[in-house]
């Protein structure tokens, strides 16, 4: 029964910041039992606020004075005694203040990049910029490692625990780097690029040893970390489709004694996971917030004896969610006194929105007169976007999040390469297509997206088409005066459809690409990194390296070797190779390389791909003779008063004529999409054979139509 309670948070808005960063809120330690705990937040203006809630009204303890941006903040102490010093990083720095306020640490870093990921154990300090780990003990540098890709979080196992330091990395490429001293101790394998890390328990559990981490796609999972191998504990998928996760903390909300797992994701969706059995994480509650959430802590925040989830938000919102009941038992002198403080702050407020009104009318007039007089200048008003754009491994769809401190007035979508702009349940814009002409402007794609009141988030999908690459723009306008725009930009590549993966399938045939000229290690780098997506920018150390890719649509695969002077690529799909081979070689005169290519296609390989695509080809194809069919049946249905004489394949397709029809509309082209991938195959395939099959593609698509796995093959086969 208690669990059940506890599940119904009533939620309280207590106060609001600047924007905010990922890790940048914390509750100092209480000062008894259950007491109300004191919340420190630093924002992106360099503010650090801390303050307390007194009647339900935020009481300020200290505030500093605006500077850089503030990455991380995080609570440190000497090891066994309550963390109750805060540490912020800003740019290469780490500033150290007491809990009233007062610096007693300033500590500039020998980082040339700004520190992204921070993580405080006693004297110890674990900082990361986007590829540099190194670790300092009292401000004196211990060590230091090179990541081989972008570091998004940084964690060490308890020193009083484990009895040795071992610090966790949590880096793009899938992997969770586990260092000893500046050497790579072992790597972890996870199933998406992960994004935070948290001590599982606030504490490693009982060995000290076991973390959880979060995934940008919405995966949460368990580690434990010997002192030799990793050892998976669970994993929580994200059949839902939320959004990523940002936050992790642990905390016994529901006051049962075993700790409860919260989560926040940067679509708003806050989660409590309990554990109904030690391995298996069962989603308890969630709750939808309206923007992202940046960090989150269980604590008492806002009356002594209650427990309450706190969340930051994007735009710098503190929002609990108490367990605090929202109506009192009591007799009618205790609803009167509630009655009477409810009054007061109705009027308290009502009082300060009359005085903000008069002080916007005021600035109003002011700017109103500046703006017409013989000296006036145009002021740009400042706002900030928080953006993402990531590709979708379970549909092969790219998201694109955009997220403003205000409200969105409207995006404008504009693309140079053709692309699809696919449907999101959760977007409530209203949508318009302008007409483009894509030949003197190169423009294939010209929407608007106008968002209702109050939409400061806006998600959109996006899908593309391999081998067509350019720019995709985002002109993001905010309900701001004067109007105002910014715009953002997104690298549609050649590959964008691949995704990294650790291992590839070494039995499927392959066909392979050999690249040889006077390059560069770096310059064939770049060369990739414009190719395919989630390469990272930095060149790798050492002399050679080897990325293994997954083609999200249709399962292909693709190993990239490459050093100074060498380039080997390995597909089982030609139309990679092909794809490749143009866009080097055309980077490759760009810079006046002269390049030696050649290539050894495996027939086998056609077939494979074939067989790969096909049941896809079947499924859409089927889907839309379904498709087609529904207004017929329903034509017929009202005809005749009943359909009992139908067959039963038809009678199946009136009853689930709305899933249909909502799939559908969910994929729009993608049975185009098909038939062209099949057709490039046709093509590129005679191509390396230097014969021109352009001229067969009708008779092709006709066979394509019949959807006959082996007339298909045998077409491919005997076209030459």
């Amino acid at each position: 029964m208690l669990k059940l309670l506890c599940t119904k948070f009533a939620r309280k808005d207590y106060n609001i910041v600047g924007v905010t960063a990922q890790k940048t809120m914390r509750l100092l330690p209480a000062s008894g039992r259950r007491a109300t705990q004191k919340v420190v937040v630093g924002d992106q203006d360099g503010v650090i606020t801390c303050f307390g809630i007194k009647k339900g009204e935020a009481v300020p303890v200290f505030k500093t004075l605006p500077g850089q941006k503030i990455a991380r903040l995080e609570l440190g102490g000497a090891l066994n005694t309550p963390q109750e010093k805060i540490f912020v990083a800003t740019g290469s720095e780490v500033k150290g203040f007491t809990k009233r306020g007062k610096q007693f640490l300033s500590f500039e870093t020998n980082l040339t990049e700004s520190i992204k990921a921070m993580h405080i154990s006693g004297a110890d300090l674990f900082l990361c910029a986007s590829y540099i780990y190194n670790h300092y003990c009292d401000c004196k540098d211990q060590h230091y490692y090179l990541s081989g890709d972008k570091i998004n979080d940084v964690l060490c196992l308890p020193v009083e625990k484990v009895n040795c330091i071992t610090p966790v990395l949590a880096c793009q490429d899938r992997v969770l780097r586990v260092l000893q001293g500046s050497d790579l101790l072992y790597e972890v394998e996870v199933s998406g690029p992960p994004t935070v890390l948290a001590l599982n328990n606030g504490n490693g559990g009982d060995s000290g040893e076991e973390i959880v981490f979060g995934t940008s796609d919405g995966k949460v999972g368990l580690v434990q970390i010997t002192g030799s191998s990793p050892v998976h504990k669970w994993e929580i998928g994200n059949e839902k489709k939320r959004g990523g996760i940002l936050c992790i903390d642990s905390f016994d909300i529901v006051g049962d004694g075993v700790k409860e797992l919260l989560i926040g994701r940067d679509d708003g969706m806050l989660e409590v996971y309990n554990f109904e059995s030690a391995d298996d994480p069962v989603l308890l509650s969630d709750h939808a917030l309206s923007e992202s959430i940046a960090s989150i802590q269980g604590g008492c925040v806002g009356k002594d004896g209650y427990d309450e989830i706190l969340a930051c938000t994007y735009s710098g919102w503190l929002t609990g969610l108490t367990t605090e009941p929202i109506h009192r038992e009591g007799g009618s002198g205790e609803e009167l006194k509630l009655s009477q403080e409810m009054q007061s702050k109705i009027s308290s407020l009502r009082s300060e929105l009359e005085s903000l009104q008069i002080k916007v009318l005021q600035e109003r007039e002011k700017y109103q007169q500046a703006s017409q007089s013989s000296t006036a200048m145009s002021s740009v008003p400042a706002f900030s976007v928080n953006d993402k754009f990531t590709l979708n491994k379970d549909d092969a769809s790219y998201s694109l999040i955009l997220e403003v401190q205000t409200a969105i007035d409207n995006v404008l979508v504009q693309s140079d390469v053709p692309i699809d702009l696919l449907d999101v349940d959760k977007n409530s814009a209203v949508v318009s297509f302008s007409s483009c002409d894509s030949e003197p402007n190169s423009n294939f794609v010209l929407a608007t997206y106008r968002c209702q009141a109050n939409t400061t988030r806006l998600e959109l999908k996006v899908r593309s088409i391999e081998g067509q690459y350019g720019t995709l723009q985002a002109y993001v306008t905010p309900r701001i005066q004067p109007k105002t725009c910014q715009v953002h930009q997104y690298q549609i590549k050649p590959l964008s459809l691949h995704q990294r993966t650790h291992s590839i399938d070494h039995d499927r045939p392959m066909n392979t690409l050999m690249l040889k000229g006077q390059f560069s290690f770096a310059e064939i780098h770049s060369w990739v990194v414009f190719c395919l997506p989630e390469v990272p920018e930095k060149t790798p150390a050492g002399e050679s390296i080897t990325f293994y890719f997954q083609n999200t649509f249709l399962g292909t695969q693709l190993e990239s070797t490459y050093r100074k002077g060498e380039g080997l690529f390995k597909s089982d799909n030609i139309s990679t190779i092909s794809i490749l081979k143009d866009v080097l070689s055309k980077e490759a005169t760009k810079r006046k390389i002269n390049l030696n290519i050649s290539y050894d296609i495996n027939e086998d390989s056609v077939r494979y791909t074939l067989k790969l695509i096909h049941p896809k080809l079947e499924y859409q194809q089927l889907l839309a003779k379904k498709v087609h069919l529904i207004d017929a049946l329903k034509e017929l249905q009202v005809h005749e008063g009943n359909v009992d004489f139908l067959l039963p394949k038809y009678r199946s397709i009136l009853e689930e004529s709305d899933q249909l029809l909502e799939e559908y509309k969910k994929q729009p082209a993608h049975l185009e999409r098909l038939y062209g991938m099949i057709t490039d195959l046709f093509i590129d395939k005679f191509k390396f054979k230097g014969t021109n099959v352009k001229t067969k593609v009708p008779l092709l698509l006709e066979i394509l139509d019949g959807c006959d796995q082996d007339g298909l093959i045998a077409f491919f086969e005997a076209a030459a």
